[in-house]
């Protein structure tokens, strides 16, 4: 049997139920695999949230095609946008690279700038990590901590029955990057947001803070994947309005291209309008709504003009 068959999802349940046996020995309340971050209390009101990313060659990125400043910068930022998405600040990271023989001096200091520059902009230190070589392509690992009041944090779990669904930006962006670096255009707009993805740190941070926000995630992997988690895990369907959902380029592109780090969340309906006002007024940009929870199976039921219709759309598969 080939590890597609059990794709991404079904590795990850594997892996879970392996090791569920020895979750009774961590500390009371941490909370594992399931959302962007681990949760470990800090034994006051707070807790740690931890989380962990690699990019691998060939399958994240293209190195001809990508400068090594951005390399480094992208590197930091889509873990830096797991913390976000959990309500939290972050406070470290850790940085791991396995390196070919043939890599210059020039291209790492490159690189290490541009993973500086990023933990410059939200003072996170760097705290650790590991190198080792490889025989031929360029990995990276980094794990970010992040830290919030215990009550603050949000959850995929957490959604609840007609919350409106909102994103806090344009969909779609680095799915039209990607597609302009594979057709060699590697110097678009697109490509460039493709490369450097903006992590919305300071925004996830203030949305932790606002009890109207029950569940939130980053977007990584395509709204039509990443939607489908907080409604598993919340036990929800949703109605997504096509209409509704901000994007400079295609609807299904917006749908199910992965890689635009905007945050996804579900806020309470009575008060969701004061929320996206005071979203606008505290960071200029607005909250988008797209659609609403309802009781019912776990699924997205998908509208245009207020028409159901079935598109096969689906995000970004590992596997």
């Amino acid at each position: 049997m080939l590890l597609k068959e059990w794709g991404e999802f079904g590795l990850i349940d594997r892996v879970r139920s392996l090791f569920d046996d020895l979750a009774a020995g961590a500390p009371a309340g941490t909370e594992g695999i399931g959302d962007d971050c681990a949760v470990i209390p800090a034994g006051d009101d707070t807790a740690w949230v931890v989380t962990t990313d690699m990019l691998v060659e060939g399958v994240h990125f293209l190195r001809e095609a990508i400068p090594a400043r951005d390399l480094g910068r992208k590197s930091l930022a889509v873990n830096l946008s797991d913390v976000a998405a959990m309500g939290a600040e972050p406070v470290g990271s850790f940085l791991s690279v396995a390196l070919p023989p043939a890599t210059t001096t020039e291209w790492m200091t490159g690189f290490l700038e541009g993973y500086k520059a990023l933990s410059a902009e939200f003072g996170v230190p760097l705290l650790g990590g590991d190198t080792t070589s490889s025989l031929r392509d360029v990995a990276v690992s980094v794990t970010a901590i992040g830290r919030a009041p215990a009550d603050r944090i949000k959850r995929r779990s957490a959604a609840q029955p007609y919350d409106v669904i909102f994103v806090t930006g344009p969909l779609g962006d680095s799915a039209e990057g990607l597609a302009d670096v594979l057709a060699g255009h590697a110097d678009t707009p697109a490509a460039h947001t493709h490369h450097n993805p903006r992590p919305l740190v300071r925004e996830g941070a203030w949305l932790g803070a606002q009890c109207a926000v029950h569940a939130m995630m980053d977007l990584s992997d395509g709204l039509a994947s990443d939607l489908q988690h907080i409604l598993r895990a919340s036990g929800l369907r949703a109605f997504i309005d096509t209409d509704a959902i901000p994007t400079r380029t295609s609807i299904e592109r917006a749908a199910t291209g992965g890689e635009d780090y905007q945050l996804l969340l579900t806020a309470a309906p009575d008060r969701a309008g004061t929320l996206a006002d005071a979203f606008a007024r505290q960071f200029g940009t607005p909250l988008y709504p797209i659609g609403e929870t309802a009781p019912g199976p776990p699924g997205i039921a998908w509208l245009r003009s207020g028409i159901p219709f079935t598109p096969d759309w689906h995000g970004y598969r590992h596997f």
